[in-house]
């Protein structure tokens, strides 16, 4: 067991030094490698044959230049990123992030974290992520249009249905999408509709996807809760952020019959102890673009706190939905506290290691991101399905498919955890799940 240990960490020191100063894809690797000790004791062949070394080297990375002008004639210069991780399982499947913050390491530690919940989903697809140090907030629509064209006039010739399929993420809504498979269509002169997924269902995407990573994380968390003897039913929650994956989140926790009492956005946190107005959240944030402190002129009796911390209000169900490490160990502590009973993650690694060992100790029933908020990518292969069958599902069947996705998905992490000594850890169980899909298709593969 010592030499495994030392062995695991010596491919750990090896990332770190190849990859120097991309802190999130070291915490992302971390994390994994310290979930394969039992798995190496049990299958040696994964460490002759190198796999987690091989698992931590993207297959392909691409960096180019994107120049645009913008309404007032000025030229721009972003950074525009492929990381294409593994194609052990399919093609590589991962949304675009168009964000200020992006640089390399966002993308790695987004392409790491990718590989495995595609893998944990079950459909045939590997991992990928990309973006852009872009940031649409504040751009009109017609210099979002030039970003977006000149972006994919670079990235369509890395692109295909068989070979990468990207979607959205942070910042990479159905209009960017839009525009991006415009601009590939022009391009490549071919209606090839699985290439991008995250479509508007008017001309090929599938209905329940802009729902699908908040439904997906709360099918999860409920799961996990009926193992417990518990459901969602009667159950106050705080959603932290105020994107897609925090409303649909919201969404779906109140059809479960939970309370959400708080969300939040990147000024502050608003509180509705009644319970939040969704509608009001939706114009806010999906129809006006405004901030979340404008609830107060709809909600006069909800309290809004300015860069407030909202792991600071009592719950019983958190769902860190904003972004990566928002919810550190003192966050973890406080919701401990408080009577936190569990924690999804619908946001990518968004709780630190350390708040993830403070809910593990404690006994809290916790969902890493890789397998809470994989709904997102497992619709988005059904919506690759779709496309190459010519076909159109209805919002009933398209969220079947998606409950019963993560009903697998939560069986699977649950199982594993239990079969490799770990009961109850999902962390574990994710991470080893994943990666034993992941690995088995690479050995099957041979030395490629």
């Amino acid at each position: 067991m010592g030499n495994i240990s030392e062995r695991l960490e010596l491919i750990y020191e090896q990332v770190i030094a190849r990859n120097p100063g991309e802190r999130e894809f070291h915490q992302a690797v971390r994390e994994v490698i310290e979930s394969l000790e039992p798995v190496l004791e049990r299958r040696p062949q994964y460490a002759e044959h190198k796999i987690i070394e091989r698992l931590c080297e993207p297959e392909r990375q691409i960096i180019f230049r994107v120049p645009w002008e913008d309404d007032r004639r000025e030229i721009h210069i972003n950074r525009g990123f492929r990381v294409q991780f593994n194609s052990a399982l399919g093609p590589y499947k991962g949304g675009l992030r168009f964000h200020p913050s992006v640089y390399l390491g966002i993308i790695k530690f987004l392409g790491f974290e990718q590989l495995l919940k595609n893998a944990l989903t079950g459909m045939p697809i590997g991992g990928g992520k990309g973006g852009a140090d872009f940031d649409p907030k504040g751009k009109s629509d017609v210099e979002i249009m030039r970003f977006c064209q000149s972006f994919m006039t670079e990235m369509y010739r890395h692109l295909g249905e068989y070979m990468d399929v990207p979607a959205g993420d942070v910042g990479v809504g159905s209009r960017e999408i839009g525009y991006l498979f415009g601009q590939y269509k022009r391009l490549t002169g071919r209606y090839e509709s699985g290439v991008i997924t995250g479509k508007d269902p008017a001309w090929g995407g599938a209905l329940v996807r802009r729902e699908a990573t908040g439904y997906g994380a709360v099918f999860f968390v409920n799961e996990m809760l009926k193992t417990r003897g518990e459901s969602l039913d009667g159950k106050t929650c705080v959603v932290s952020g105020a994107g897609n994956v925090a409303i649909y989140t919201i969404e779906k926790l109140h059809q479960l019959g939970a309370k959400v009492v708080a969300c939040s956005d990147s000024s502050g946190v608003v509180c509705d102890r009644q319970g939040l107005n969704l509608e009001v959240v939706k114009q806010l944030k999906e129809r006006e673009r405004r901030r979340i402190k404008d609830y107060l002129e709809f909600v006069p009796d909800a309290e809004y706190r300015q860069e407030g911390n909202i792991w600071q209000i009592p719950c019983q169900v958190a769902m860190p939905s904003a972004t990566q490490n928002e919810l550190d160990e003192e966050d973890a502590r406080a919701l401990v506290e408080n009577g936190c009973l569990a924690v999804g993650e619908g946001a990518n690694m968004p709780t630190t290691p350390e708040g993830i060992k403070l809910f593990i100790e404690a006994g809290v029933a916790f969902g890493p991101s890789k397998a809470t908020n994989a709904g997102g990518v497992a619709t988005s292969a059904l919506e690759m399905q779709q496309n190459a069958s010519r076909d159109s599902w209805t919002f009933a069947y398209t969220e079947q498919r998606l409950e019963e996705i993560m009903k697998n998905l939560h069986h699977l992490c649950w199982q594993t955890a239990e079969e490799f000594g770990q009961q109850g850890n999902y962390v574990a169980g994710a991470n080893i799940a994943g990666f034993l899909r992941v690995a088995d298709a690479m050995l099957a593969l041979g030395l490629v």
